[in-house]
């Protein structure tokens, strides 16, 4: 059996046409064309790998979207309900670097919910929040960089590897 391949927006490169890629298609284009984000600001299945146990389980997020070169925001994209994923991201956001990212998303391409990666809030609800790349270069001078509690990273893992099972080996 084939998998129905696609060309994805951002990279160019040839992909299989699975889970929630459709909506990761037209969330891509929609930061480009709608939103004004570049495409090399948009890095596309960036690796994660979490410990669990004394095991290492690698995983993806789906898009990272920097402003001048900083992380600005983490997002995943999914072909399901977005509010049972915002917990994920919000922990891949924390995880992925030496610091947090800002912002976590978890978008279906047709709605989208913004969290605060340092407090967990949620800060808007659908497309139109999703901040603009002038935007978002206004809100990053305004946040400093941020760390996660050494003591809270087991935490972050644990949920982001029981959240993530699906895309472990991606």
């Amino acid at each position: 059996m084939t998998l129905d391949q696609i060309t994805d927006y951002i990279t160019g490169k040839e992909i299989d046409n699975v889970g929630a890629e459709a909506s990761r298609q037209i969330f891509e284009k929609f930061l480009v064309e709608t939103k004004g984000y570049a495409k090399a600001d948009i890095l596309v299945d960036v690796p994660l790998t979490v410990q669990f146990k004394g095991e290492d389980y690698p995983s993806v997020i789906d898009l990272i979207v920097s402003v001048e070169d900083r992380p600005f925001m983490a997002i995943t994209c999914v072909a399901g309900s977005i509010g049972s994923y915002e917990r994920e991201i919000l922990a891949g956001a924390r995880l992925v670097y030496n610091h947090i990212i800002p912002f976590a998303v978890s978008t279906d391409a047709r709605d989208a919910i913004i969290k605060d990666a340092c407090t967990g809030e949620t800060i808007g609800q659908g497309l139109d929040a999703i901040p603009d790349h002038s935007q978002a270069r206004e809100l990053l001078k305004k946040i400093e960089t941020s760390l996660l509690d050494p003591d809270k990273r087991s935490g972050e893992m644990i949920i982001y590897r029981s959240f993530n099972l699906e895309k472990v080996n991606k």
